[in-house]
């Protein structure tokens, strides 16, 4: 198969476009903004989700579901929360359609006006302290730990698939306690528990930190979040969990009696990572060949391609492959088996080199004479050949050696794309020619970072938990800072 794909030094947005839609992952569908995700794609996603599912699980959360549709007297009880997504909040404001006048076309029902209008869900904080209004009366109703898979809509003007729909998927979980230490010690957990994801099954090295407070969730007292950088060197936001102080239990009016007999406001978090983490996936590991997956997320960690002229080759190469793939059931490695006679194994291997398939291994009748199979990595485009019976071995150590090489490798990249600035010019320097993190001093006020942003259309990325404090000088107003910050341009 061709795959005339724009190189990325090309056009890197481009590149992006085309390998998402050419890869099988995702395409526009009719609907503005909102995108079809194809099984492929879908498929990575449910790895995600279910090694997501697993680690909130672990942790005592639960799954439940909340509605789709939020009354808009909802977001008017909390009105930070409000002004951070009235612009970006789909209304339904009928509930029937008609035939028209003409008999043929179909309109609105004027006379089904809603009484009161219905938000689709941008985010759930609001329908969710409503219900636990209900559910909460003493302290030995908390915590509440609950998570929910679900799709939101945010009315987004420029769209691209995966980093910005209309309409996405994510998790969104929502928890409540008695004390502000549960409550800030889970949205720390949770902040741990997206890292450890994003390194250890994304591949993907994060900057764990906090928001500035023009950057943070709206409604929330702290925004904790995962920032990753891509290979064009613009950072993306991969993960958030808020602290959310009592500001939606007393919107809601959420109270629990203690153990003392006090009537108490509840302490709340929320957190999500989303369908976008889809598309950093695609930015952080791949190439101008196609995607570049990691072991862990890869829906086929090996695909095994039979090279054959007869039939009776053929069953030849079927039974020795069994033997392998018997052994790769028992050790949970994916795999499939390519034996289409409609195509040829040059265009198998160009198709599994586009869906970023980990390992290829190629057997032929003289591998078979020799006993021996060609194993080719994704990730180095490197060949091997390896003795049968040490296939099973050989494919067991090598997926986890390229699951460790892809974060190294984007680790080095990243490390050596954080570069310290101690001036404006200099910081305007790096940010248009390297690109990448800036760490640099900022004097802490909300209207330095938007003339900063303004100026350079760069953004504080995060406030880094490592970062060491020290006296320095803002690089914009020369005005006194005790740490560095991480600017960047970003999705």
């Amino acid at each position: 198969m061709s795959k005339n794909i724009t190189k990325r030094a090309e056009d890197y947005s481009k590149w992006y476009n085309e390998l998402v839609v050419k890869a099988d992952l995702a395409e526009n569908s009719g609907v503005r903004g909102c995108m079809v995700i194809k099984p492929y794609g879908y498929a990575i996603w449910e790895k995600m989700q279910a090694e997501l599912d697993k680690k909130f699980k672990e942790t005592g959360h639960q799954n439940a579901y909340f509605p789709l549709f939020i009354p808009k007297s909802y977001f008017s009880k909390e009105a930070s929360h409000v002004d951070g997504f009235a612009k970006e909040c789909a209304v339904v404001t009928h509930y029937r359609l008609r035939t028209a006048a003409d008999g043929k076309t179909i309109e609105v029902d004027p006379d089904a006006k809603l009484e009161e209008e219905l938000i689709v869900r941008p985010t759930s904080e609001t329908i969710i302290w409503d219900t636990y209004r209900k559910w909460i009366e003493s302290y030995r109703d908390l915590p509440i730990l609950i998570n929910q898979w679900a799709n939101v809509v945010r009315w987004e003007m420029r769209t691209r698939l995966f980093l910005r729909t209309s309409e996405f998927l994510w998790q969104e979980g929502h928890t409540a306690h008695a004390t502000q230490a549960e409550a800030v010690q889970e949205a720390e957990l949770m902040l741990d528990i997206y890292a450890d994801f994003a390194e250890n099954f994304m591949a993907m090295p994060v900057v764990r930190g906090v928001k500035s407070e023009n950057e943070r969730f709206a409604g929330a007292i702290e925004t904790y979040c995962i920032e990753a950088l891509m290979q064009d060197g613009k950072a993306l936001q991969a993960g958030t969990s808020h602290f959310l102080g009592q500001n939606f239990a007393k919107a809601f009016d959420v109270k629990f009696t203690s153990q003392e007999g006090k009537q108490e406001y509840v302490w709340a978090t929320s957190w999500g990572v989303s369908t976008r983490l889809m598309g950093a996936l695609v930015m952080t590991h791949s190439d101008d060949n196609g995607l570049v997956l990691p072991p862990n997320l890869a829906p086929i960690q090996v695909v095994i391609i039979p090279i054959h002229k007869t039939d009776e080759q053929l069953e030849q190469i079927k039974a020795a492959v069994k033997i392998v793939t018997d052994q790769f059931k028992k050790l949970n490695i994916s795999f499939k088996y390519d034996d289409r006679t409609t195509f040829k194994p040059g265009w198998k291997f160009n198709e599994y080199e586009l869906k970023g398939v980990p390992i290829r291994i190629a057997v032929g009748p003289k591998d078979l004479e020799n006993g021996t199979f060609e194993i080719a990595r994704r990730d180095t485009l490197t060949k091997e050949v390896v003795a049968k019976d040490q296939v099973v071995t050989y494919v067991e150590e090598l997926l986890e050696e390229i699951q460790n090489s892809l974060f190294q490798k984007a680790l080095a990249y990243r490390d050596a794309h954080i570069t310290e600035a101690n001036s404006f010019e200099e910081f305007k320097a790096i940010l248009d020619t390297k690109t990448g993190f800036v760490s640099a001093h900022w004097d802490g006020t909300v209207e330095t970072e938007e003339k900063i942003k303004d100026l350079t259309k760069a953004t504080i990325r995060c406030v880094p938990l490592d970062r060491v404090l020290e006296d320095g000088v803002c690089i914009l107003t020369g005005q006194p800072s005790k740490g560095r910050v991480l600017f960047a341009k970003s999705y």
